[in-house]
């Protein structure tokens, strides 16, 4: 395909982002707990989804519209070429990753449903530590997020949603782990990250599995890296702003939130040769619409004490649809795509044109786009028609 390319508007929407600051420890520090044991470096970090919401900038109450804002399913799909596809995801399972949750998760997903005219489906809730004993309006929102839009994309899919006690890494690794050997996911979306530290390597054996690919937000604050998308067992997905005309058809420039640079502490894996010059694992690998000023209608019920509409956008928007790409490309196989990171450059070295829109306008304030790979928005968002054939044939 062409490179995607417009001119920035010159007024953006007013945006927020919820903020749920990851608390930083660093491996070499002797932290104790209150018995005197050691703990686990991975309980002292504490994950954030990568949020945005259109809308004015009071935090504690957003307002909610009575109808959809921003692109419907019927757009996207277009936009991205997956209404030109027969695959609905059948037989496969998406596993929502995330924290606290939402207690009206199938009701919203419900009303999201009939007002875009797509059929619903039946969630698999799962608590595997417990349910949750609060709750967070920003990850229920996330949640939701994630919910309606993987299924938007895979309407054919099974979608579990596996739900942490609390935002601690420790605790998503756990739902992480569950999602997988307990139900069965091959694909798995996780919409949250944490600023890096030099022990994450001894943690990327989580995403180390078989036939299972993982998905994850590269972060909404322009130029940088976080964690798990740094992974090298992990899809990392960066964010563009995406324009339709009136037509359906569209243009596409790096969002300047979109999370990028050069991992801290992973070496880089062999699917980056010949990609990037670095020694490190660079992110993101691919990305997807996450301006909320072009963002994607929500459905939430008792959402700082309203319900309705919200318009979301954040690199968080991105995982769960990249996660229901692939749940399309393992429908059509016999078995799972085994290595979805290192099918996604090969298809890339051979027909990058036609499998992916090549972003080569805008920056994330410390980068700037490139022709093919760069550390904005990796090799670029999918053009479905041809990608989701490309990775099934791998």
């Amino acid at each position: 395909m062409t490179p995607r390319s417009l001119v920035l508007p010159s007024v953006l929407a007013l945006a927020f982002q919820f903020t749920l600051s990851p608390r930083m420890a660093w491996a070499d520090e002797d932290v104790r707990d209150s018995r005197g044991g050691r703990q686990e470096e991975s309980d002292l970090h504490e994950a954030r989804p990568p949020l945005w919401t259109l809308g004015n900038q009071v935090r504690v109450r957003p307002f909610l519209a009575t109808s959809p804002g921003g692109y419907s399913v019927v757009q996207i799909r277009k936009a991205y070429g997956f209404d030109k596809l027969s695959a609905t995801g059948a037989g496969q399972t998406i596993a929502i990753v995330d924290a606290y949750g939402s207690t009206t998760l199938q009701n919203d997903l419900n009303n999201f449903c009939i007002a875009m005219g797509i059929p619903s489906t039946t969630l698999g809730i799962y608590y595997p530590q417990g349910k949750p004993r609060t709750a967070d309006s920003g990850w229920a929102l996330e949640t939701a997020l994630d919910v309606q839009w993987a299924h938007a994309i895979a309407p054919g899919a099974k979608i579990v949603v596996v739900i942490a006690k609390s935002a601690s890494i420790s605790n998503l690794l756990g739902a992480v782990d569950y999602a997988v050997k307990n139900l069965g996911a091959k694909q798995v979306s996780m919409s949250w990250g944490a600023a890096e530290f030099s022990g994450e390597t001894s943690y990327d054996s989580h995403f180390n599995k078989s036939g299972v690919s993982f998905f994850a937000a590269s972060g909404d604050n322009g130029s940088g890296v976080i964690w798990p998308a740094a992974s090298p067992y992990v899809v990392a997905v960066g964010g563009t702003t995406l324009s339709l005309d009136v037509n359906g058809l569209a243009s596409e420039v790096a969002w300047s939130g979109s999370g990028g640079g050069v991992s801290a502490y992973e070496t880089k894996p062999t699917y980056q040769s010949g990609w990037q010059a670095t020694t490190k694992r660079t992110v993101p690998d691919v990305s997807y619409n996450a301006n909320p000023s072009t963002g994607f209608p929500v459905y939430i019920s008792n959402y700082g004490g309203s319900t309705g509409w919200i318009t979301v956008g954040g690199t968080s928007a991105g995982a769960p649809q990249w996660a229901a790409l692939q749940a399309l490309v393992n429908s059509s196989r016999t078995s799972a795509l085994n290595g979805a990171l290192t099918a996604i450059y090969s298809v890339a070295g051979t027909a990058y044109s036609a499998d992916f829109y090549d972003i080569t306008v805008g920056n994330n304030g410390g980068y700037t786009t490139t022709l093919s790979y760069d550390y904005v928005t990796g090799l670029g968002s999918p053009n479905a028609a041809a990608l989701v054939p490309s990775l099934t044939a791998k």
